[in-house]
């Protein structure tokens, strides 16, 4: 199938993939004044009188925005707002099927920080929550955490999502193989987004002593100009910042340099970039999850030519798929039941580890589950609502 052509004939048949729908039918004149005037005036009134109450006669308690700049979109990069609606849409889809949570685009033609926060600010109040999406990087990372008291979770899904999926895998891919997670050495080639909040989760940056935590002790990060370290003198801030928890022994070098005995690759970069010798260089049953897209960084015969004994990547048509849909339905489900003002990294962990634990006996090429299996996002939302509920008290 050309998914190209085929997508085009589907999006220009429906016009769009989702729509409002009423939740009851008005169809007499005491419908009417029930939904409407003059009855309406009661839940308004209710509000004014007690905020908390729009929890309890509005979409709010059920309702994501989808909030993004169109400034990294997929692997298409900086398409711009009306560009990046067709996967705001998408996105909207996976919340209702897998989470049943009401999630509406929020495609804003601005890509200046100020005016994202204060936009979301302004429309948080119809929202119980705010998935932020496809913002480039850094700027992605300081209007997550502008927004942080903002009373409703807000969550980079591109930094946290991938982060928690891939530490879901990699946890089975360590039972497989023998390792520990504390004794790896993990190279992350890619320091945006994705790749820095791998590194924070990973090492458990965020709340080393939670029951969760296994800290991997040395993680490498690479960008397009090889090993990010203290003699660099081109880092951005947020770059600076990883040096904080990274490259412990100060190794400069290019990726290839850095490999040299790794235990885990993980990649969330360019299409291409390794070959069976590269691998052959990692330390013995190496764990490969090469997650470009769509053509992942090694292609899984390849890897393993050069002795990787798991390899995952983004791709639907190949083994051990590392999709966010694993993750974000579920975080938010559970966020949204339990009413957290926020996601803390103590359920970051808690998801990472109910989608690992969902699959009972890992397989080589099963070491993460299956993308359209139902019941993950509901075991997700359940360990992140008692979560948040430990942490946030039951509201």
């Amino acid at each position: 199938m050309d998914y190209f052509e085929e997508s085009l004939n589907l999006h220009r048949t429906l016009k769009g993939k989702i729509r409002v729908s009423a939740k009851m039918d008005v169809r007499s004149k005491e419908d009417l004044s029930l939904v409407y005037s003059p009855g309406v005036a009661a839940p308004c009134l209710a509000i004014a009188a007690n905020p908390d109450d729009v929890y309890k006669y509005t979409i709010k308690s059920n309702t994501v925005a989808i909030v993004t700049d169109g400034s990294a979109v997929l692997g298409l990069g900086d398409i711009g707002a009306a560009a990046s609606i067709p996967v705001m849409e998408g996105k909207a889809m996976l919340f209702k099927r897998f989470a049943n949570i009401d999630a509406f685009p929020i495609c804003l033609d601005t890509q200046d920080t100020d005016k994202i926060v204060e936009t979301v600010r302004l429309i948080a109040p119809v929202f119980g929550g705010v998935n932020l999406e496809d913002i480039s990087a850094p700027r992605s990372f300081e209007i997550e955490r502008r927004l942080q008291d903002l009373g409703i979770p807000v969550f980079h899904d591109d930094q946290h999502g991938t982060a928690i999926v891939t530490l879901a895998g990699l946890l089975n891919s360590c039972k497989l193989v023998g390792k520990k997670m504390e004794d790896l050495k993990v190279v992350i080639n890619g320091a945006g987004a994705a790749g820095i909040a791998i590194a924070r989760l990973l090492k458990a940056v965020d709340n080393p002593d939670s029951a969760y935590a296994t800290p991997v002790k040395q993680i490498i990060i690479c960008d397009s100009k090889g090993i990010i370290g203290r003699g660099r003198k081109d880092l951005n801030y947020a770059k600076t910042e990883v040096l904080e928890f990274t490259n412990p022994h100060d190794l400069a070098g290019s990726l290839k340099d850095a490999l040299v005995d790794a235990d885990v690759f993980i990649g969330v970069s360019v299409s291409n970039l390794l070959d069976r010798n590269d691998i052959a260089t990692m330390a013995r049953d190496s764990i490969i999850f090469a997650m470009a897209n769509p053509i992942p960084e090694i292609m899984p015969a390849e890897a393993k030519l050069g002795g990787a004994a798991i390899v995952g990547t983004g791709r639907s048509d190949l083994p051990n798929q590392i999709n966010n849909v694993l993750g974000f339905p579920g975080i938010f489900r559970g966020a949204l039941d339990a009413r957290a003002p926020r996601i803390t990294p103590n359920m970051k962990l808690a998801a990472a580890h109910a989608i690992a634990d969902h699959i009972r006996n890992p397989t080589l090429d099963g070491v993460i589950p299956p993308t359209l299996d139902e019941q993950v996002a509901w075991r997700v939302a359940d360990e992140v609502r008692r979560v948040a509920e430990e942490e946030f008290g039951k509201r």
